[in-house]
């Protein structure tokens, strides 16, 4: 088993333990520098996430525009060009 563990992290847990508590601290010194914050970034993220769902509808908003300016052309076209065809 500890075999499986060693190989699945990549060292022995308590080495891996603390690299990752030595990394945390960096990071978090790091993102205190620059003034991130964990809360901030989730924010962000969820802005990001409504931002690109109102982008989208608008877009599909848009895209019904075009669809219904090329309609007003094309079905009664297509609609003249069946007629002739029609009588033949």
């Amino acid at each position: 088993m500890s075999n499986g563990v060693n190989g699945f992290l990549g060292d022995t847990p308590v080495r891996v333990i603390v690299k990752l508590l030595i990394l945390s601290v960096a990071v978090g010194f790091l993102m205190s520098i620059f003034g991130l914050y964990p809360h901030d970034i989730l924010i962000a993220a969820r802005d990001f996430v409504i931002d690109l769902w109102n982008t989208g509808f608008k877009t599909l908003g848009r895209l019904g525009d075009y669809l219904l300016l090329g309609a007003a052309i094309v079905v009664p076209v297509f609609i003249v060009i069946r007629l002739l065809s029609y009588r033949r």
